[in-house]
């Protein structure tokens, strides 16, 4: 596999778009990493990169390249994957991102459960919003995506959706804490403590807002899901997620979880998704067909009950 060592040079000279910073993350001199590189340049009969006087910056032809380089080492990663399957010891990497909501419960309990099977199994997760969870799958820096509402791009193939309504976490001694169900405009009399506007569920309640001419009172948001839990513990906000990632039984003491009315906020999915074209390393492979199967069991634990 000595010929994609320089496939992983370009690759993290791409990332970092510095040949210095990238021959020390590699522990090459730059000089020998920029021979390398001009040494490809006059093969290929194309320049690779434009040289500045702070970095370096891909041209249309490293573009290519780079795309390339990226599909090779995907393909390389798989075919690892399946020799050491083949030689019975199931090692790979799953390398997935996911949203936030996910990150908390729902994914460490399938991590979990997918390594009592395959023990020899690892994980690179990345918690990120739909779209910088696509970026990570468009840049092969993931091989999967599992996120709420993502963006829609051609390439994305969807291998699994779950419908997800949004759910608001409230004070268990709440005023509204005592309906089976909330509306938005009961919700803004009173302090909320919202997710960043990156999250969909975020977009979801914006739009609703804008349609609506609501007028919320908005005093905290974040970036972590953890700390918005925390405030309606200790502050007595109100703050809203995806059912999926809250789940009462997980929450902390004093929290209770009541369902957003559907005529304010109707479901959206929640997508585990791949490249279109794209073939999954075996890991990947395994643990989508595992995520598949517990998304598949929870649609079927939300169904409604015929009377």
């Amino acid at each position: 596999m000595r010929h994609l060592r320089f496939l992983r040079y370009m690759d993290e000279v791409a990332r970092t778009r510095s040949i210095r910073g990238a021959a020390a993350k590699l522990n090459v001199t730059p000089s020998a990493l920029n021979r390398r590189i001009m040494d490809m340049e006059d093969e290929l009969g194309v320049k690779l990169l434009e040289r500045r006087p702070r970095g370096v910056a891909l041209t249309a032809a490293g573009e290519v390249f780079v795309n390339y380089i990226r599909e090779q080492l995907n393909d390389a990663e798989r075919m690892r994957s399946q020799l050491e399957d083949m030689k019975g010891l199931r090692r790979g990497t799953v390398r997935i991102a996911c949203s936030q909501a996910l990150a908390h419960d729902f994914l460490p309990e399938q991590i979990a459960a997918f390594r009592q099977r395959h023990p020899l199994m690892s994980f690179d997760v990345n918690v990120a919003d739909h779209e910088n969870a696509i970026a990570l799958l468009v840049n092969y820096d993931v091989d999967l995506i599992l996120v709420f509402r993502p963006p829609f791009i051609a390439r994305l193939r969807p291998l699994m959706t779950l419908p997800q309504r949004v759910v608001a976490l409230l004070p268990a001694d709440h005023p509204l804490a005592a309906r089976p169900s909330v509306r938005l405009a009961d919700c803004a009399s009173y302090p909320l403590a919202l997710s960043e506007r990156t999250t969909g569920g975020r977009q979801m309640i914006e739009e609703r807002i804008s349609r609506s001419g609501l007028r919320f009172s908005v005093v905290a948001q974040s970036n972590s899901f953890e700390l918005l839990r925390g405030l309606v513990v200790h502050c007595g906000f109100i703050s809203f997620q995806i059912e999926v990632g809250a789940q009462e039984r997980a929450m902390p003491s004093g929290i209770v979880v009541r369902p957003v009315d559907a005529r304010d906020l109707p479901r959206a999915d929640l997508v585990l998704g791949q490249m279109r074209g794209r073939s999954l390393p075996l890991a990947g492979a395994q643990f989508a067909e595992h995520l598949t199967r517990a998304l598949r069991t929870r649609a079927e634990a939300q169904a409604p009950v015929p009377e």
